[in-house]
């Protein structure tokens, strides 16, 4: 069994004991991301052999130094624009979306202290899928998509955080949950009234195949445009991620120990919400990794934030890179992601809840 901070004894466990411990489950879970990203840039109609895509990708990174020739030259054409045209780019929009909402999602479960909750909680995801959609009933160009899931997205978090101010200092993390509920039905009633609106030929169908979620369209473009927020949000949530450890032992012990548990709470919250509209603008609404993926990382690597949060994200866009790679090897038009997530996820988070329900009956 992996040790974590938390579960080691402070006494007996030294400074240097403590890193390695950190140490092994990240770099487990980096070759699991390397792995997987290699399995997913060989699968599909079109099977690219995984020692070829090695020298691909060694060829173009040793071109970028000058290096060109270097390695030799057995793939075809073909094959190098299969990898480094379409596949490549999507195992790195994976990457970066399944990252986001599964950093994300562990996050918010330490911050409500509720392993129920998950991104589309806050109602960000709510807001940014209405941004989305009404760009595209208007017909705006993919610009204007970044811009409405973000401008929208954050706008769902400004009413949350202003409706749990409401609620004073008494329960401010019942008023955000209540606030986020309240704000993502009101979104969710939007997105359904322009849905009714939307044109049914023109429109609908490009509505509802976004709103179900796809990474189908990868490019370079949607990639840098993703990572902008992704990266920073998740430096600002890695950062603080120790914060997270005090923040389970209660605000008041938090306020203790010299962390002022509301600031930390709005700050995490709005870095979350920025990853969170980023995922949304180029991928549409992918539900329940956010919520299965921290389940998961947490019955490996442990309850300890400072491990646990590095991990999900690694272990979130080796997750989302296997249901991409799913679906687009399944039949011959490919699946939306929301709809294979949801079918993978759901039983696998019961049979989550059915072990953790008979541990702790046995306990």
């Amino acid at each position: 069994m992996l040790t974590t901070g938390q579960d080691a004894d402070p006494v007996t466990e030294t400074p240097a004991g403590r890193q390695r411990s950190h140490r092994l489950p990240i770099l487990l879970c980096v070759l699991i991301l390397l792995a997987v990203a290699l399995v997913s840039m060989a699968a599909g109609r079109y099977w690219v052999p995984p020692n070829e895509i090695l020298r691909i990708l060694a060829n173009e990174a040793t071109a970028v130094f000058g290096g060109e020739g270097l390695v030799r030259r057995t793939w075809t054409d073909q094959e190098a624009t299969v990898v480094l045209d379409v596949r490549l780019p999507r195992v790195l929009l994976a990457f970066l979306v399944g990252g986001a909402l599964s950093l994300g999602g562990a996050c918010l479960q330490a911050l409500f202290r509720n392993p129920l909750v998950s991104p589309d909680i806050i109602g960000v995801t709510a807001g940014a899928s209405f941004g989305g959609v009404l760009v595209l009933t208007l017909g705006l160009s993919g610009g204007w998509m970044v811009g409405g899931a973000f401008g929208f997205g954050l706008a769902a978090l400004a009413v949350v955080l202003a409706l749990g101010r409401m609620g004073g200092r008494s329960n401010p993390t019942l008023m955000i949950v209540l606030g986020g509920i309240v704000v993502a039905a009101f979104f969710n009633a939007l997105v359904s009234f322009m849905t009714y609106l939307a044109d049914p030929y023109s429109e609908l169908p490009s509505i509802v195949h976004w709103l179900l979620g796809s990474i189908a369209a990868a490019g370079y473009d949607k990639v840098l445009t993703a990572l902008v927020p992704v990266v920073i949000g998740a430096a600002v949530v890695l950062a603080l991620r120790w914060r997270l450890n005090v923040l389970s032992l209660g605000d008041d012990d938090a306020a203790a120990l010299g962390v002022n548990p509301h600031r930390s709470r709005v700050v995490l919250l709005c870095a979350v919400a920025l990853m969170t509209a980023g995922t949304v603008a180029v991928a549409g609404a992918v539900g329940w990794v956010g919520l299965v993926v921290p389940h998961l990382a947490r019955l490996w690597v442990g309850p300890d934030h400072r491990v646990l949060l590095p991990a999900s994200a690694l272990l979130g866009g080796a997750y989302l890179m296997l249901i991409d790679t799913l679906s687009r090897s399944l039949s011959s038009s490919e699946l939306p992601l929301g709809i294979l997530t949801a079918i993978i996820g759901a039983p696998v988070f019961v049979a989550l809840l059915a072990r953790s329900q008979k541990k702790g009956e046995m306990s």
